[in-house]
């Protein structure tokens, strides 16, 4: 995502919160502000830390930005988590921007990078789970609960010991779901049935590639298979995606529903952007109010994807995007 932000005006509001983030965690990790609460109306209002990309991001510093926004549940991306248990570093650090050509390698870095997943597999199949606990401590004292975690642990490549063991990570962070893109049905089948062995939910996420039956198969494998719904992309991909299908789309899998990404995305026919909310084409209001009436219990989690303005931080954008959920259900 490109960010134009100033960055003088960047700097300082960063800088603020890293001081505020000494005061969070002084007192051996006691939480000493008021907590967050972003349940409205019933319906648990959470964020992606993936919303907070473009800002320092160890594991500390996410959950403050957290705080700072009001989010009292996440759905909470593996890195910061798994850099704090120790994993090994990444002798290729990239930075990638999705929707941009990605880095080309050399042949040096991709033999470095072939041994780091190799050093990262090892180091997955036999890692503790008391550092895990200590982020569960942390996210416990600062009042916020994780109902998904996204490690990058599912794909073909990976061994049964290492999902396995994100899995086990997942139940100490407190998470009832791992999240992912959706997979091939093979794979959906392999990871459905070690769900079920660990009773975390599987909940899988697409792009525009989505249309009304593309979870049916990875659904009908398996109990522990569920949906992570973008209600965004959704709406993104056009004719014959609208408002009313995506509703009747809930109504009819709400139970096989996990969690659900709100955005406001404009169609296909619009240009299919990603804006500041209420002013796209994604039905907010009528997601957020079929939530409370019919007293859905998977959260709704803002993924912050439009461009930050200038002067503005991904942690106020997150604020505004609680704020309005708010404004809608209290």
């Amino acid at each position: 995502m490109k960010n134009n932000n100033n960055p003088s005006r960047r700097q300082f509001l960063a800088a603020g919160s890293l001081a505020s983030l000494g005061l969070l965690w002084a007192s051996n990790s006691s939480f000493s502000f008021a907590k967050p609460n972003s349940v409205f109306g019933g319906v648990q209002i959470g964020a992606i830390t993936y919303s907070f990309r473009g800002m320092p991001g160890d594991i500390k510093q996410i959950i403050q930005y957290c705080v700072e926004s009001g989010v009292s549940a996440i759905e909470l991306m593996g890195d910061a988590v798994e850099d704090y248990a120790g994993r090994p570093a990444n002798p290729v650090p990239m930075r990638w921007t999705p929707g941009q050509p990605r880095p080309t390698l050399t042949d040096e870095q991709k033999a470095a990078l072939a041994q780091y997943q190799k050093d990262v597999a090892a180091w997955r199949e036999s890692v503790s789970m008391d550092k895990f606990k200590e982020v569960r401590k942390m996210l416990d004292d600062a009042g916020i609960s994780v109902y998904a975690y996204k490690p990058n642990a599912f794909g073909e490549k990976n061994s049964d010991a290492e999902v396995e063991s994100a899995l086990r990570a997942a139940k100490v962070l407190g998470a009832k779901s791992v999240t992912l893109e959706l997979p091939s049905a093979a794979q959906t089948q392999r990871l459905g049935a070690l769900g079920e062995k660990h009773k975390i939910y599987f909940g899988y996420h697409t792009h525009t590639q989505v249309k009304d039956t593309v979870y049916d198969e990875a659904l009908a494998q398996n109990k522990y298979n569920s949906i992570n719904l973008d209600a965004g992309h959704y709406i993104a991909v056009g004719a014959p995606h609208t408002t009313a299908s995506l509703i009747a789309f809930i109504e009819a899998k709400h139970d096989r529903i996990s969690s659900m990404h709100i955005k406001d995305r404009t169609s296909k026919e619009h240009g299919a952007g990603n804006l500041a909310w209420g002013t796209g084409d994604t039905p907010l209001k009528e997601l957020l109010r079929l939530m409370k009436k019919n007293k859905y219990k998977f959260p709704a989690t803002v993924e912050l994807e439009y461009e930050v303005p200038a002067g503005s931080t991904a942690v106020e954008e997150v604020k505004k995007c609680v704020a309005y959920a708010k404004n809608i259900l209290a």
